[in-house]
């Protein structure tokens, strides 16, 4: 029952963590067009 007090604030911690690399993910355009880079594999430049 104790490991709950360390479990549960790093699962918050680890949730916060992911939650804050997509919003910079999202922010800094990493998700804007998707679909040009499939299509850049298949001409084969």
């Amino acid at each position: 029952m104790d490991i709950l007090y360390l479990l549960i604030p790093l699962s918050v911690l680890l949730v916060l963590g992911i939650i804050g690399l997509f919003w910079w993910a999202l922010q800094s355009g990493q998700f804007d067009n998707v679909e040009r880079e499939g299509e850049r594999i298949l001409r084969g430049d």
